[in-house]
């Protein structure tokens, strides 16, 4: 029996998922694929760390390839700050993941601030279709499409929400496959990272130290102390207070702004790999002013993230079930089989078969390789001239 054309597109969309294709290189082959299914005039993949579900990169194709580093900002505060009608983190209370501003709106767009204020004034974008890619019930991205005056079809509708729903798992396995890629080198332009990304910034792997910046409610830098510098140009920001942050600080500074509203619970923290596969951590919280007359302002700390923040996420990457990921970190803790099997109350044979899913998973064949893909990929890109590693044996 003959395919449809959408099985077809979704069959092509599997094939690119799996071709070990770096962050850019995936996003737009995977775009190119999806846009013969559902027309579009531009589109965006946001990148998300699973744990905080908050924004760490941004690729984008078509009529917004263009955007200026203020319209990131300008999208971080309509997510973040704004109460608006939905954003991207509701997707995940829709069905099948996915909504349209016409959706929620009931064919009244303008309800939408973020639609008035924004979209529709800067690209004349007539509807946007929103899908929530997940994959092992976590959030690795959302993926966005643009409709505006020069598409044939100005508004999404429901076929079109249906199969971008049944496809987004699809983008969220490749993305997260981005992870652990390593032909990404060459692929990021004009240093965009973001939690998937990998290559050669330059930061040769030596300490940056923690980088400090005080920034006011919109992201503008106050102060800054040097190593804040070499941590913003690592993300692919320009100078400090001369450019606009990247995107994953303007996502913790939104975020922290949220916070200090009590319109959310926690202090925004992402992880964030660099163009050279180095990982850091960006935090935020507001500051409370003790002057009179002081504005308010937010501190963001950068720093190199330790074992703790990077193994948990590049053991999820790998697609492992909770269980496997348990095994795992008993096995880089020197574990054996029975005391795996004590300590999870498993028995041999079980702990055995875990292993063997682990391997096939993450490509090795044994306990030896594993300790050493983990050690090539997270440890050996630290070490560099001056570097030393903490009383954990770990960089960072």
């Amino acid at each position: 029996m003959r395919s449809t054309p959408t099985e077809r597109t979704r069959e092509q969309l599997e094939a690119v998922a799996v071709a070990g294709l770096g962050t850019v290189s995936f996003v737009r082959s995977a775009l190119e694929v999806v846009g013969r299914a559902v027309p579009f005039a531009a589109a965006c993949v946001a990148t998300i760390d699973p744990r905080t579900q908050l924004a760490t990169g941004a690729h984008k194709v078509g009529t917004m390839a263009d955007v200026a580093p203020a319209e990131d900002e300008l999208w971080a505060f309509h997510e973040y700050v704004v109460d608006d009608l939905y954003d991207y983190r509701d997707l995940l209370e829709r069905d099948g993941g996915v909504t349209t501003v016409h959706r929620e709106t009931a064919g009244d767009p303008l309800r939408c601030l973020r639609y008035e204020n924004f979209f529709h004034p800067t690209w004349a974008v007539t509807d946007e279709l929103r899908a929530a890619a997940t994959v092992d019930g976590q959030l690795w991205a959302l993926l966005a499409l643009f409709r505006d005056d020069g598409t044939r079809v100005r508004t999404f509708n429901e076929a079109e929400m249906d199969f971008l729903s049944s496809v987004s798992p699809v983008l969220a396995r490749g993305l997260r496959a981005c992870l652990v890629t390593s032909t990404v080198a060459a692929l990021a332009p004009s240093g965009v990272v973001d939690a998937t990304d990998g290559g050669a910034d330059g930061d040769g792997g030596a300490g940056l130290g923690t980088g400090v910046l005080l920034v006011d409610l919109r992201g503008g830098v106050l102060s800054a102390n040097a190593a804040a510098g070499a941590r913003i140009a690592a993300l692919g920001g320009g100078p400090v207070g001369r450019s606009e942050l990247p995107m994953p600080v303007q996502s913790v500074v939104k975020a922290a702004r949220r916070f200090g509203q009590g319109r959310r619970t926690w202090a925004p923290r992402v992880r964030v790999r660099t163009a050279s596969g180095r990982w850091m951590v960006l935090s935020a919280s507001p500051m409370a002013a003790h002057a009179d007359g002081a504005a308010p302002a937010i501190a963001v700390t950068i720093e190199d993230a330790g074992a703790a923040e990077v193994l948990p996420l590049l053991v999820a990457a790998h697609g492992l079930t909770p269980r496997e990921q348990d095994v795992v970190a008993l096995v880089l803790g020197g574990s054996s089989t029975a005391e795996i099997s004590a300590r999870l109350h498993l028995s041999g044979w079980t702990v055995q078969d875990h292993l063997k899913s682990v391997f096939a998973k993450v490509g090795v064949r044994s306990r030896r390789e594993l300790t050493a893909k983990v050690f090539t990929e997270e440890y050996v890109p630290r070490m560099g001239p001056g570097s030393t590693p903490g009383p954990s044996g770990f960089f960072g």
